[in-house]
């Protein structure tokens, strides 16, 4: 595999990583808020980011063992 590729994973990896963040984030706001709706949108997207993050970590994980 190359590098750049590797590179290219490792920059969604962890750009992946700042929008769950947020998107967490945004949940517990609209929680304070009082906005389940809302709430329950965002941390249904952010933990469905954080599964495909987790099996992009495995992917990554697998080609730096190459």
């Amino acid at each position: 595999m190359k590098q750049t590729t590797l590179d290219a994973l490792l920059k969604a990896y962890a750009q992946l990583h700042q929008i769950i963040e947020d998107l967490y984030q945004a949940h517990d706001n609209a929680v304070a808020n009082n906005d389940d709706e809302d709430a329950s949108l965002l941390v249904s997207r952010a933990d469905r980011l954080y599964e495909e993050v987790e099996n992009l970590e495995l992917v990554i994980s697998e080609l730096e063992e190459k």
